[in-house]
């Protein structure tokens, strides 16, 4: 408990960044998932770049119900967001280029944010990083057994997910301000069923207003999936002197029967994902 007081305490917005909101701006990019994907690792090495300025905290998650930020309004938005004077300094004193972003990755996965997002900033770019749900989800596994809030094995989490989340994704569409715990911290499988998640995305935002990476690349080349980005966001290219790598984690492999049968799990689900974009990821092993 003293853990997650502390946690809300760190996000707690400044008075004085809410008192100066509408002297703010808003964001024009945002990572939007999936998690454990990488899209810390790539939203670090990208504000540092000079014309990319960061929000006050990477993970805003205001377009989700997370501690019903939404609610707080459009202004404790902007609050995470630099001013306008400070980005006419940079475009007009030092004469840069100026962006700024967040990222949130449960705004990919969540039923209501894409169509939130699009309804304040139908202009915003958004990057979307995938990697093979298989390995998405067992990182996701021991990501929530390391915050505590996973007490079974891997095997027993993946054979619950259909009881935990059974009714949970209808209850949030039903009501846009429900917030279901298990929706967020159980859904292993779910979460990398990315094809439903995209055409959500795709139903509010033209495509190419949304970058896909993939995180099999980004781990091998992060510069040249660095590259991408900045020609994405209409950046000159750029590399960082001191480029942090992805956490892809150091926890035991993880049986191969239990790989393999997960393989099969999501072998059509990533069929329907390469048929829709037009791309193969190769996420058969």
């Amino acid at each position: 408990m003293k853990k997650a007081t502390k946690k809300i305490n760190k996000k707690k917005v400044p008075l004085y960044r809410l008192s100066t909101c509408h002297l703010r701006v808003l964001p024009d990019f945002i990572i939007i998932g999936a998690q454990k994907c990488g899209t810390t690792s790539l939203y670090r090495n990208l504000v540092k770049h000079p014309s990319i300025i960061p929000a006050f905290i990477k993970e805003v998650h205001f377009f989700n119900n997370q501690r019903n930020y939404f609610q707080k309004g459009v202004g404790w938005y902007k609050a995470h967001f630099p001013t306008f004077l400070y980005k006419y300094y940079i475009t007009n004193i030092r004469r840069n280029d100026f962006l700024t972003g967040e990222a949130s990755p449960f705004y990919l996965f969540h039923p209501h944010a894409p169509r939130r997002i699009s309804e304040l900033l139908p202009g915003v770019k958004l990057i979307v990083i995938l990697r093979n749900p298989v390995d998405r989800a067992y990182s996701h596994y021991h990501h929530e057994v390391e915050r505590g809030c996973e007490t079974v094995s891997f095997e027993d989490a993946i054979r619950m997910e259909d009881e935990r989340l059974r009714g949970e994704f209808d209850k949030m569409i039903n009501d846009e301000h429900y917030t279901s715990w298990t929706y967020n911290h159980n859904s292993y499988l779910l979460r990398g069923i990315y094809v439903d998640q995209l055409k959500r995305v795709h139903t509010y935002f033209n495509k190419r207003q949304v970058l896909i990476l993939k995180s099999e690349d980004f781990f091998k080349d992060s510069q040249v999936a660095m590259e991408k980005v900045l020609q994405f966001l209409g950046l000159p290219g750029w590399q960082p002197r001191d480029f942090k790598k992805a956490n892809v984690g150091s926890y035991q492999k993880m049986d191969p029967a239990m790989r393999s049968q997960l393989l099969r799990y999501f072998e059509p689900h990533n069929q329907r994902l390469y048929d829709y974009l037009g791309i193969n990821f190769g996420w058969d092993k």
